[in-house]
């Protein structure tokens, strides 16, 4: 699965990063590459989330990968 980081130039000096595809997930930094790193941070916090909200109950009868 492939995201797309938009970086904008926010105020007070800070640049703010948001995915196009999902824009619940944002972040800010002082650099872009600072934003670069904390958009996977939150990414990740968002994904943990989402897996807890929707767990599934029951036996598990099968685990693949699976490539978009």
């Amino acid at each position: 699965m492939k995201n797309t980081l938009i970086i904008k130039k926010g105020k007070n000096g800070f640049f703010i990063g948001q995915l196009k595809e999902l824009p619940e997930v944002f972040t800010q930094g002082t650099t872009i590459e600072e934003v670069k790193e904390n958009i996977k941070d939150v990414m990740e916090m968002y994904l943990e989330d989402l897996r807890e909200k929707y767990q599934l109950h029951g036996e598990m009868i099968e685990e693949s990968e699976i490539v978009f």
